[in-house]
């Protein structure tokens, strides 16, 4: 009897793991949906200023701005910003993040020795662990980053970078290519990379904007023009990396839900299996006993 009870209890608990994971499930979802609309929303614009600024840039070999050169001053540290998740349960997410933020801190000894700041809870126990202090913890983006706070926080790098007071900015985050694709990235932030459009296999753009100075008077001066857009796209570049970084997480937990709903369900299963076999072996043992003592009293 104590081992059918104890087999019971265990089901009842996966039923009730299983009802709560079924429940994130559901939940990871239908926030994936919003998310994925959001970057999806956002990202013809920051590709499209991203592509401008980039040939305009290329185009322009006479004109420079601190944004793409660097600042004048040296003796800046680099910094580096790593975005994880606030909360746990979905799967390798913080995991993979965290590991090419350590193989990009090996390629570059300079960036460990730098500035590390931290989106998210769950990269600060791992950074503390492996002996990385963190400049800066940000905690005021949360599942749904604004890009008023997010063009803060640009606007606080592009300051600090013309200062001098860093030499450059990386941003490691989850790139969302897909619902069944994600990829750790460490992208450039600043300096601003003018052959950026070309890495991105862009080539026939990259040879129109070539041209753009022979073809083109600029109105306002093309330094005018560089001043309004390398800020933005800056910013915009950014806030498509939080929002990139929140859909992510949101695909890596609906998954990994999914995959603990299904596996809760064929533990139960498979404890309803022995509870019902342990109940037969329990019902023969009684009905044996029966039987042999009513033989016995004849």
């Amino acid at each position: 009897m104590g081992k059918t009870r104890e087999i019971k209890k265990r089901i009842k608990a996966v039923g009730n793991i299983r009802r709560i994971t079924k429940t994130m499930q559901m939940i990871a979802t239908a926030k994936f949906s919003a998310a994925q609309q959001r970057a999806v929303s956002s990202r013809p614009y920051t590709d499209a200023l991203f592509e401008l600024v980039a040939g305009l840039a290329k185009s322009l070999s006479d004109v420079s701005h601190p944004l793409l050169t660097g600042p004048q001053k040296g003796g800046g540290r680099p910094l580096t910003l790593i975005l994880t998740s606030d909360r746990g349960l979905c799967g390798p997410y913080n995991g993979s993040i965290l590991r090419a933020a350590m193989a990009f801190a090996r390629e570059n000894p300079a960036n460990r020795a730098g500035f590390i700041e931290l989106v998210g809870k769950k990269g600060a126990g791992f950074l503390k662990y492996n002996n990385i202090p963190i400049s800066q913890h940000h905690s005021q983006f949360g599942d749904k980053p604004t890009y008023e706070k997010v063009e803060e926080l640009a606007q606080n790098y592009i300051d600090r970078f013309v200062s001098g007071e860093i030499s450059s900015v990386h941003v490691i985050y989850m790139k969302f290519i897909s619902a069944g694709r994600q990829a750790p990235t460490a992208m450039q932030l600043l300096p601003f990379k003018a052959d950026a459009l070309e890495s991105k296999g862009d080539a026939k753009v990259a040879q129109e904007n070539a041209g753009a100075s022979e073809v083109y008077e600029f109105t306002p001066s093309a330094e005018d023009l560089l001043g309004e857009l390398l800020p933005a796209a800056v910013k915009a570049v950014l806030f498509q990396s939080f929002n990139d970084a929140i859909v992510s997480e949101h695909v890596a937990r609906m998954v990994a839900m999914k995959a603990a709903t299904d596996n809760a369900g064929k533990m139960g299963k498979r404890l309803t299996r022995v509870f019902n076999r342990a109940r037969q072996a329990q019902i023969t043992t009684e009905l044996t006993e029966i039987v042999a003592g009513a033989a016995a009293l004849g």
